[in-house]
């Protein structure tokens, strides 16, 4: 194919493409929909959503028990599963494979495989992953963290006298790797300290933040040879316990035109652009996603951390508004890793997906089992389009695979996670649901409509409780080594 000069020439050169694509990862949640634009796209699932209705996903019959740790485990383990392997060969000898997770064992069996990791390196992944990193990356390009120290601490004294600088001892801790809801410590006393004291002591360096009354933003992007295309500032659910038992933990987004002030908008989308373009000189490229903190009191922003993959958020990014009008950005990162010459003017796109008629209104909730007990699904809702009557019920409406069916605030498209036969315990992910529309009020306070959704899926649901002590031991491992990781 000649030059890729226009947005037309990308829609055109995928939706003629002949190269299997595929992602794999726990379930297909992450790039919902872009099997629409891509040709020869399939899903390379663990779990199935779908009840074996979504013809592009594949998930192997026959599971082998397994405790997982991560979503790298699963990805290998897929990746060495003879169903997957004689899936693979019978559509041809070579492909790409796009994940959410992998490491440098999961490079090693691609190429086995003739599989073609279209990401940076699993190594490069992991030093930019490291979130003392991403503040050093920010320094280096004038996007500001939260004020700050790194350091090695020892004690509680030790932390006194190194962040003695940020003139408070009320602090956020958070270690170089993992899940916020996991690896973020509030202190503000000697006994919250010690509460978190044998994580923070092993970690060899860890951020120290000055507490703001902040609220959490992401926004997803794409640094590409061009320059790096950016999509729309959205908020974040961060620790409802309706929706996660983590405090900190993230569980779900909003995306609207008006999120924040526009200066907040802007100027997280400048420094988006200039992380991006540091990320290139690291040798980093392709999609990415940055959290920032907001500071209520005095609206500065700051960079909160680093995702280098796609992400949760990334349902929203490539569903709304300016991703159907133009392209979703997930095919800019594919654009990016491509074997074809492309020239594409990003500074017109950047100012055409900034403008609030773009952007339309989407919201989505990460629903996890909150309670501390173990039981065993019996019952669980389907994955499709679900309606809400005047009174709070829900019905289920119809199948689809893709939350635009979900033409109403009345109704939400729901994929379910856990299904009948799973053990439901605390941190399990349940499902989640994209709705158009807003979930939070504008002191970022879940609506009533949120709170209604939440309480009618969960209601869809029924386990039966755990009473042999044989079986509960399993499930409790299985908690431990198999699920209680970020499945999204």
């Amino acid at each position: 194919m000649n030059k890729i000069t226009s947005i037309s020439d990308v829609r055109r050169y995928f939706h003629n493409n002949k190269t299997p694509i595929y992602f794999i990862s726990a379930t297909n949640f992450n790039l919902l929909g872009i099997g629409d634009w891509v040709g020869n796209f399939r899903h390379i699932n663990y779990i199935d959503c779908f009840d074996g209705r979504q013809k592009n996903v594949f998930v192997p019959k026959q599971k082998f028990p397994r405790d997982f740790e991560s979503i790298e485990d699963i990805n290998n383990y897929l990746l060495e599963h003879k169903e997957v392997i004689d899936f693979l060969k019978t559509r041809g000898s070579e492909g790409i494979a796009t994940f959410l997770m992998f490491d440098e064992h999961t490079e090693e069996v691609c190429q086995q495989l003739g599989l073609k990791v279209v990401f940076p390196p699993a190594a490069l992944r992991s030093r930019m992953d490291n979130k003392i990193e991403t503040v050093r990356i920010g320094n280096k390009v004038g996007v500001p963290s939260v004020p700050n120290v790194l350091a090695k601490v020892d004690s509680y004294a030790h932390l006194q006298e190194v962040s003695a600088e940020l003139g408070t001892q009320d602090l956020v801790i958070q270690s170089a790797y993992g899940d916020s809801g996991h690896t973020t410590f509030f202190v503000s006393n000697e006994d919250e300290y010690y509460k978190y004291a044998e994580e923070i002591e092993a970690e060899p360096e860890v951020k120290i933040m000055k507490r703001i009354n902040c609220r959490g933003s992401a926004i997803e992007a794409c640094t590409t040879r061009c320059g790096t295309v950016v999509g729309p500032l959205m908020t974040e659910l961060v620790g409802f316990k309706t929706l996660t038992p983590y405090k900190g933990g993230w569980c779900g987004n909003e995306m609207f035109a008006g999120a924040f002030s526009q200066e907040v908008r802007d100027k997280a989308r400048e420094y988006t652009f200039k992380f991006g373009e540091a990320l290139r000189e690291e040798g980093y490229r392709g999609y990415f996603e940055l959290d920032f903190l907001i500071d209520m009191d005095t609206e500065e922003v700051y960079l909160g951390e680093l995702n280098p993959r796609v992400t949760g958020a990334s349902s929203l990014t490539n569903v709304a508004a300016f991703a159907h009008s133009d392209v979703p950005l997930f095919l800019f990162h594919l654009l990016e890793f491509s074997d074809v010459d492309f020239d594409i003017d990003i500074a017109e796109i950047n100012e055409r997906w900034a403008h609030p008629d773009s952007i339309d209104s989407w919201s989505q909730l990460v629903i996890k089992h909150t309670d501390e007990s173990i039981d065993l699904l019996t019952q669980a809702p389907q994955s499709g389009v679900w309606k809400m009557a005047a009174d709070g019920s829900i019905d289920y409406d119809h199948y689809s695979y893709h939350p635009h069916a979900a033409e109403s605030e009345e109704e939400a498209f729901f994929v379910r996670i856990s299904g009948v036969g799973d053990f439901r315990y605390e941190g399990a992910d349940l499902g989640i649901l994209i709705t158009r529309g807003r979930l939070m009020d504008d002191d970022f306070q879940l609506n009533e409509r949120a709170k209604a959704w939440i309480g009618a899926i969960r209601g869809q649901f029924a386990g039966q409780a755990v009473q042999d002590p044989v079986v509960e031991e399993v499930a409790v491992s299985h908690a431990i080594g198999g699920g209680n990781f970020k499945i999204l």
